[in-house]
């Protein structure tokens, strides 16, 4: 029995006239219609997979190798690579990975789909991968020429194709739109204009979610399957693929139920004739094995068998067992023991009962100080063992240190009348350094450690040199920890280890922050102190280097081993900087980005100037979140919404990702934060190949916006590129435009933080950080889009979902100063000049620049749709120089601002 109501039986494969699908690497690979299904391995992929993300962005190019190999191993036919990356150069990175699969035999025996939403990136592919591969994607998107045109490209490289159903209107959700869609590409593709070989197309019919509990959502899933056999039934020897674990996303934290969506999807789909597709081979379970019942729930919702099905399944997924939530509170544990009840309070984080529960300890122990000493510390013992196995997360973490501090802010008033204070492992003082105002990673460290028995002293942000070494002295710190986001604060770092050098101090100092890394510390840090200095990736490697810095058998020859480490990665550097090859500054000027200006249609926009926005609605900006980095923040790796799925911290994510809406919630019903934005768009024209000038109306500059070009040695063909290379050129005489903006959500933060710390509450009060932040990267990701739509106009009908804006889909760019493409800092007290952003919004630069709220964003707007992100890399001292003088400053300023950037 067929699903679509034109066909019957089991789809059966009748384009015997057509001849099979012939993919390869090494090995061939036939597509014939015995094949059943073909699933295609996507973990080299860097949207999909943070570690493949992470690997190539730090070039470990051998272990993302071995993610490949892994994947073949497994059984995957096909490896689906993609490199669409903000902060990576796509086209060198796909270059680069493909060239290395090259040479491993285990890897490159099977065919590689070429995946992208950049052109660019999917030509550089299709150049360098061996065999016959597939490009995943092109469609009707931008319309019929462009189509037309990247699908010679991929015929004339012999490849094969998938074909989003996609066009000029947008993504089919419907049956008849994917119908539409399909036909239209395929007659196009087959027709006289391309010739494409029918049985080289695969058509992505686009698997959307059920049981959303939203009416137009109720087909998503019959629709797909009966496009299907649409498709197989009528154009003669296309495929169909498609990614299946959109389908259970409403079940997300369910596994039992999604993974019975998966196979029955599969079991269905695949009846009616699709061929290959995306799956987690985890993430299934044997229609056969589907519980009886179950299996008729989730059938009902896919094939729309009942008005009712999503309220019948929402039920019934309740009663499957191991995904149910408690709906009853179990208090055995209150049974135990005072000490049995403290350690279950701390290890679950449980506040309710911890008052009552303190107070009886001090009455049995009589001490305040053997209560912290005691069942406290011991309940903190085991938490550390469990974060340091990996049996616990950082937000568990969290909040056992917030059920600590509330247990001894108790117990504080009996320790001040008895004048006590508990042993621990040693005194920390942490301070974020001068001009920096991020300190989300340097809370997470400080709990940690206190987690561990450290006693933390937290000087907060924007701390002075002298007034960490002052505090340090004063509190007799055992070590020394700073922290910094951008790039400045590298600087005020070594400032902090020369001071403390010429002061005769020896105290182990630990270095961490996002711009932070161990090749620096070791390269700039390091020489100029004498004591220990030691760079810390994240917060679970504080606890095991502080241990070490403070055991007195095992500190010297810890200390001299990392010395020893650290002298060796220079001497590797300074290696490496002289093997690297760089071009003179006008070589590199010479070998600009190009761009046919003679055919580009530079839009105006539709409104000039600038434009306020203030007490933006919080709520239309929640819509806009990428959740992804959120879950970083805590230490949870993984994908949004992919991330619920792992056995592993799946089911934290989701009590994180719960309370993080929550808290959501509450700030915007009772307006805690506010949210403002500025924006400004004007005439713009590069001058001289490295400046960009920004006029008024009547055609006098406003500002100067120097340029930085990428200055390594590129292959053939590969520019050095610029920001300026995507505004016109003077000389063309061409008026183009440029943007700029500033956004913020953390107007307000001030006085919740102020409440969380009086309330011990390092979780909430890293919630509400981490949250002022998604806020502001979503406030920045609106506002773009109604510059591309409204304000300049020059996409007015772009129709992107939340997860292809995350990708970056869109045309044109919005780079940050301090970013790869432009890591100068200085420009932002250009555009602060030039929109007055302080008096408009309320966000101030420190003497560092960076951004008061911390939770603000500010950079460029290009609109040429050939603009894209880039890494700029190290520049030479010719550049710099040039750089210095077009700035107005000397060079040695320059060079201190740019240091990360220096060759």
């Amino acid at each position: 029995m067929s699903l679509h109501p034109d066909y019957s039986g089991v789809y059966k494969y009748k384009w015997d006239n057509v001849p099979p699908m012939k993919l390869s690497g090494l090995e061939p690979l036939v597509v014939t219609p015995d094949m059943n299904f073909i699933n295609v391995g996507e973990r080299t992929n860097v949207t999909g997979s943070r570690k493949f993300l992470r690997l190539i962005k730090e070039e470990q190019f051998e272990e993302a190798l071995q993610i490949a190999r892994d994947q073949v191993e497994g059984g995957a036919q096909i490896i689906d690579v993609n490199m669409d990356e903000g902060m990576l150069d796509g086209v060198e990175a796909m270059t680069t990975f493909l060239n290395l699969i090259a040479s491993e035999p285990e890897i490159a025996r099977v065919p590689v789909m070429i995946d992208s939403s950049k052109w660019e990136i999917i030509e550089a592919g299709l150049k360098c991968v061996q065999g016959k591969g597939v490009v995943n994607s092109i469609s009707l998107k931008g319309g019929e020429e462009e189509f037309i045109a990247q699908a010679k490209r991929i015929k004339r490289y012999g490849a094969a194709t998938i074909v989003m159903a996609f066009d000029e209107v947008g993504q089919a959700d419907t049956y008849e739109r994917r119908v539409e869609i399909v036909k239209r590409s395929y007659d196009i593709l087959v027709g006289p204009k391309v010739n494409f070989k029918p049985e080289d197309i695969i058509f992505d019919l686009n698997v959307f979610p059920v049981a959303t509990g939203m009416e137009e959502h109720r087909k998503n899933a019959i629709d797909f399957i009966q496009a299907t056999r649409w498709v197989r039934e009528n154009l003669p020897g296309a495929h169909v693929s498609g990614g299946i674990s959109n389908v259970s996303f409403s079940f997300r934290g369910n596994n039992v139920v999604r993974e019975a969506m998966h196979s029955a999807f599969l079991y269905h789909a695949i009846r009616e004739g699709m061929d290959m597709g995306i799956v987690n081979p985890t993430m299934l379970e044997v229609y056969d094995d589907i519980p009886k019942d179950l299996l008729e729930h989730v059938e009902d919702v896919l094939l729309d068998r009942r008005d009712d099905a999503t309220e019948r399944l929402l039920e019934f997924a309740e009663t499957v067992k191991g995904t149910a939530k408690e709906k009853k509170k179990d208090d055995k544990w209150r049974q135990g023991s005072v000490e049995e009840r403290l350690s279950h309070a701390l290890v679950k984080g449980i506040v309710e009962f911890i008052d009552g529960d303190t107070e009886e300890a001090y009455q049995k122990y009589q001490s305040p100080l053997k209560v912290i000493e005691g069942p406290l510390m011991d309940g903190m013992n085991i938490v550390g063992d469990l974060f340091g196995s990996g049996k616990m997360f950082l937000p568990q973490v969290v909040k056992s240190a917030r059920v600590m501090k509330k247990a001894v802010a108790y117990l504080t008033p009996y320790l001040e009348a008895e004048k006590a204070s508990g042993s621990t492992q040693g005194k920390i003082l942490l301070a974020t350094v001068k001009g920096d105002v991020h300190d989300i990673g340097k809370n997470i460290v400080g709990v940690v450690l206190a987690c561990n028995n450290f006693e933390i002293i937290d000087m907060g942000v924007m701390v002075p040199t002298d007034k960490i070494l002052e505090k340090a002295k004063e509190v007799n710190a055992d070590i020394i920890g700073l922290s910094g986001l951008i790039t400045p604060s590298l600087d005020e770092m070594v400032d902090v280890a020369t001071q403390m050098e010429k002061q005769g101090l020896k105290t182990p100092l630990l270095i961490g922050g996002a711009t932070t890394s161990k090749i620096h510390t070791a390269v700039k840090i390091d020489p100029v102190y004498s004591g220990p200095a030691i760079h810390v990736l994240d917060a679970s490697k504080s606890v095991p280097v502080a241990q070490e810095l403070l055991s007195k058998d095992r500190r010297e020859g810890y200390s001299a081993k990392v010395k020893d480490d650290y002298a060796v990665m220079r001497e590797n550097h300074a290696n490496r900087k002289r093997d690297k090859n760089y071009i003179p500054y006008e070589q590199a000027k010479a070998n600009k980005f190009q761009i046919d200006w003679d055919q580009a249609n530079i839009v105006k926009p539709k409104k000039l100037g600038t434009q306020v926005f203030a007490g933006y609605s919080l709520e239309e900006i929640r819509q806009y979140i990428d959740w992804t980095p959120f879950f970083s923040t805590w230490m949870l790796k993984g994908k949004y919404p992919k991330i619920f799925e792992n056995e592993t911290i799946g089911a934290e994510a989701k009590k994180l990702f719960d309370d993080a809406n929550a808290m959501l919630d509450e700030i915007i019903e009772s307006d805690l934060l506010r949210a403002n934005a500025i924006v400004g768009l004007y005439p713009a024209n590069t001058v001289g190949d490295e400046v960009m000038e920004v006029y008024d109306e009547n055609g006098e500059v406003l500002k100067s916006f120097p340029s930085l070009r990428q200055q390594g040695q590129k292959g053939k063909n590969i520019p050095n590129i610029a920001l300026c290379d995507f505004l016109a050129p003077k000389e063309t005489g061409k008026q183009d435009y440029l943007g700029f903006f500033a956004v913020t959500a953390g107007l307000g933060i001030e006085p919740m933080l102020e409440m969380y710390e009086k309330d011990h509450d390092d979780y909430n009060g890293i919630m509400l950080k981490a949250l002022a932040d998604r806020l502001a990267e979503a406030f920045a990701e609106l506002m773009h889009e109604r510059v591309r739509k409204e304000f300049w106009g020059y996409a007015s009908d772009e129709q992107f979902s939340n997860e292809e804006l995350i990708k970056e889909v869109y045309k044109g760019i919005r780079p940050a100063p301090g970013y790869p493409a432009c890591p100068d800092h200085t420009d932002k007290p250009l555009i602060w000049d030039l929109l007055e952003v302080e008096k408009h919004t309320g966000i101030s630069l420190t003497t560092s620049n960076a951004m008061y709220p911390a939770a603000s964003v500010s950079g460029f707007y290009f609109g040429n749709p050939e603009s894209k992100y880039f890494g700029l890399g190290k520049v030479a001292k010719d550049q710099v120089e040039r750089y210095a003088e077009l700035k107005g400053k000397s060079a040695e300023e320059m060079q201190k601002w740019l240091q990360a950037n220096l060759a």
